[in-house]
């Protein structure tokens, strides 16, 4: 048991504090994008969001304490991706050039903590301009989900987007977490029902921080293994 305990504080201490929460991961949302270890982070957009200071190693941690389902009251139009928060308003910067990702119906949310919530999710209205600051009478909610369950460190949803949306847009997610006092605010840049090259997944990694701690797990069974072996 103490090689155990052990093992889960090296875990810990490698995945330091950027293990915060979460972010849409496929398609990936802004903040996940501009994390350091992705390709993506050479971009234009990117480079401009660092130079407003965004913290991009906390990717999944553009939340806001106390919100209670006041959104629209508590964050301000033109602030909506950065959740109006000074340090990730980077991310708000209206410009045609953040990557988009092919949209399926398939959607997915890592939870690098998972907690119990609400997601709810807005797509743009038809005439999306990414080069306008993102507002609330810009965006349709069209779908809720409570609960869902963690496949792999990820929630999964099926969306079910309005009939005839297509070209580009940005889908807004908003995570209310029902076991803490927080919520979660994401953009993602995304092309609907089309067939134009795209930035895709296909290059997206598993950001280092929880790469190192799934590796550290590993090791951790595998010593816990051998030890067993020995003393038995």
């Amino acid at each position: 048991m103490r090689l155990v305990a052990a093992c889960v504080l090296i875990i810990l201490a490698t995945a330091g504090t950027a293990q915060a929460h979460g972010a849409p991961s496929n398609p990936p949302s802004r903040a996940y994008l501009c994390a350091p270890d992705q390709p993506s982070s050479a971009g234009d957009a990117c480079k401009a969001a660092a130079a407003w200071g965004l913290p991009a190693k906390q990717w999944d941690n553009v939340r806001r304490p106390n919100i209670g389902g006041r959104d629209k009251q508590l964050i301000p139009d033109g602030k909506l991706c950065s959740a109006g928060i000074p340090a990730y308003q980077g991310l708000d910067q209206p410009r045609a050039d953040w990557p988009t990702t092919q949209l399926k119906n398939k959607f997915r949310y890592v939870a690098t903590i998972p907690h119990k919530g609400t997601f709810r999710f807005y797509v743009t209205k038809d005439g999306y301009d990414p080069t306008q600051p993102l507002k609330w009478d810009r965006l349709d909610e069209f779908q809720t989900v409570k609960d869902p369950k963690l496949v792999n460190g990820e929630y999964m949803f099926d969306l079910r987007l309005p009939a005839n949306k297509s070209g580009r847009h940005v889908i807004y997610t908003v995570w209310q977490n029902s076991d803490t006092a927080d919520t979660y605010y994401s953009c993602t840049d995304v092309i609907i029902g089309a067939t134009e090259k795209t930035a895709g997944t296909a290059n997206m990694r598993l950001p280092l921080s929880i790469g190192v701690a799934v590796l550290a797990f590993v090791a951790m069974m595998g010593g816990y293994y051998l030890f067993r072996r020995r003393i038995l």
